[in-house]
């Protein structure tokens, strides 16, 4: 709930004193088994609370799709395997699960943001990461234009898809081994440039890092970097440039 939410439902009386007041005391934390939920975060930060699937039993996500279904919120969980998303779907059936991107999903961010983000991969072993962000994207209710297979080895694939490119606000850019295509395209586009390293290549690549400092060292100006492998957190910054921009542009209106 926003702030502004929050003061409608003051004012329309849809919420006592006793709930407004339950609400501001537990400083946003909902106690679920071991995990504690920031449930004032997308009112806070215009971004929902996500949750990082890697590491986390089926039982905890299951604790907590449980507890995001009760209160009627979108629930996104990201890095879960095939075998920990099927076995969250046998018990919770109504999820949607991609094993591509391994994104667990209900529902969807209820702020949101309007715009197109291109996403670029370098080559089809980047899919997974690009479709991170593809989801996270589609969470938060943007358009998404998918350019895929379009690395360095062959430019004329990137080329071909200029007018698409062109028409997107944000550019994603996704790539493993030396890392080389976020600086290609934002010396060809006019567009921000999220760059996303993978762990993709051989053995020099060091999972991910020699792209990692590739993108940071881009000859470029202005790419921004995130982790590797990190397509969420791709997703989540290219979302903050275009909700900053409508804000923007309701302000000067």
């Amino acid at each position: 709930m926003t702030i502004d939410e929050l003061i409608e439902r003051i004012r329309s009386r849809e919420m006592s004193n006793e709930e407004v007041a339950e609400y501001l005391r537990t400083f946003g934390i909902a106690e679920v088994g071991l995990n504690r939920i920031d449930t004032h975060r997308e009112g806070r930060t215009g971004s929902p609370e996500v949750v990082f699937g890697l590491g986390k039993t089926v039982e905890q996500i299951v604790e907590i799709a449980r507890f995001a279904l009760a209160e009627s919120r979108g629930l996104l969980v990201t890095k879960v395997d095939r075998s920990k998303g099927l076995g969250v779907l046998e018990q919770i059936p109504e999820l949607q699960f991609d094993q591509r991107s391994g994104l667990l999903r209900s529902g969807s961010s209820n702020l949101k943001a309007e715009g197109t983000v291109a996403i670029i991969t370098a080559g089809s072993s980047d899919l997974p990461v690009g479709e991170e962000a593809a989801g996270t994207l589609d969470f938060f209710g943007l358009r998404i234009t998918r350019v895929f297979d379009s690395g360095v080895a062959g430019l004329h694939r990137l080329l071909a898809a200029g007018d698409v490119l062109q028409s997107a606000d944000v550019l994603i850019v996704v790539a493993g081994m030396e890392g080389a295509l976020p600086s290609v395209v934002a010396g060809l586009f006019r567009q921000p440039v999220i760059a996303v390293p993978t762990s993709v290549g051989y053995g020099a690549s060091f999972d991910g890092l020699a792209a990692l400092l590739g993108m940071l060292n881009s000859c470029a100006a202005g790419v921004t970097v995130v982790n590797i492998d990190n397509g969420f957190g791709a997703a989540v910054a290219a979302r903050s440039m275009l909700a900053m921009a409508a804000r923007k542009a309701v302000t000067s209106d």
